[in-house]
């Protein structure tokens, strides 16, 4: 999204906006702008918090209340107005001696399907001279995104997983060259909202996740710095640092997990150290992480022979196994 920033402290312009509001007249100077904070805003609708706010700004504060219209746009909208969502009221209000007002939206939960991505368009009623078209032309309109919310569940990211991967596609295992893997995942034991990822990538080597749950509609994915993926020599064919293949998330793009779909999307910053020393960077990968049943696994290893990293709980001293 773009959000519009609206710079109040050069001289020019604050002198202008001391002129925006005329309260004895209540009419509009050119220095006076009405407008949408974003030009696109995305809301995931949980059955416990279905409303949300989008949020609508002035560049003054005025002595007195105004009021404008709000109206939903069908053209290029695929949400469908009184069923996907709801307009709780058709005005907002800027309060006087204010800045800013919302607009409310309901979202109807029952109608939204998992794996529905819903949009649709706002407009701003308003006199012609409040909109700022020489530097933001539809700033009087934006465009809403929803999104099917599950409360957050870290059990959801438990048990068997399809992993499909841009890093192996490019550099597949000596021993493997399939860019999809099934790998097992569990919570981690001590570690809040953290999960291991066993054999994520490479055989023999794990990895943690965390899953942020602070802000429900931006459910991050993270990852500690430096977590080992393979060494070089079995992917590479040499080796360049200290035979480490690191990684991270990717600075650059957003990672997320979605509850509804048992899905992660994650985009791994893959590098090379030597002795702590930055060697160089591998790229940047866009990965994808797809929760599966146990019976959808045995049927993926059987029929479509997809390759399987080992399951811990096989192991021997899995905690629980060991003998005494």
């Amino acid at each position: 999204m773009r959000r519009i920033t609206v710079i109040l402290c050069t001289a020019a312009l604050g002198g202008l906006l001391a002129t925006g509001c005329n309260a004895d007249k209540k009419t509009y100077s050119d220095a006076e702008y009405i407008m949408f904070a974003d030009t696109m805003s995305t809301y995931r609708v949980f059955p416990d918090k279905a409303s949300f706010s989008v949020p609508v700004t002035s560049t003054v504060a005025c002595d007195y209340d105004r009021t404008f219209a709000v109206e939903a746009i069908d053209q290029g909208s695929n949400a469908i107005d009184g069923y996907h969502y709801r307009i709780l009221s058709n005005t907002i209000t800027i309060k006087a001696g204010e800045r800013t007002a919302n607009v409310e939206i309901a979202g109807c939960y029952d109608h939204i399907q998992d794996t529905d991505s819903l949009g649709f368009k706002l407009h701003l009623v308003m006199p012609d001279q409040l909109r700022w078209t020489s530097l933001y032309p539809e700033s009087d309109y934006t465009k809403v995104v929803l999104y099917k919310g599950c409360n957050y569940d870290l059990d959801t990211f438990s048990g068997w997983c399809v992993v499909t991967s841009l890093l192996l596609y490019n550099y597949p295992s000596a021993l493997d060259t399939n860019y999809q893997r099934l790998i097992y995942t569990e919570k981690h034991p001590t570690e809040p909202n953290t999960i291991i990822l066993h054999d994520f990538l490479y055989n023999g080597y794990d990895v943690t996740m965390r899953l942020t749950n602070d802000d429900p509609n931006n459910p991050i994915i993270e990852m500690d710095e430096d977590q080992v993926l393979s060494d070089e020599q079995t992917v590479f064919g040499q080796i360049n640092g200290d035979d480490k293949i690191l990684g991270t998330v990717s600075p650059y793009y957003d990672s997320s997990y979605n509850t509804c779909q048992k899905s992660i999307s994650v985009w791994l910053q893959v590098y090379i150290k030597n002795v702590g020393t930055m060697v160089g960077t591998v790229g940047h990968y866009y990965n994808t992480l797809e929760w599966v049943s146990l019976e959808e696994a045995v049927r993926l290893k059987t029929e479509e022979n997809m390759s399987g990293a080992r399951d811990p709980r096989e192991d021997p001293n899995y905690p629980g196994n060991a003998q005494e």
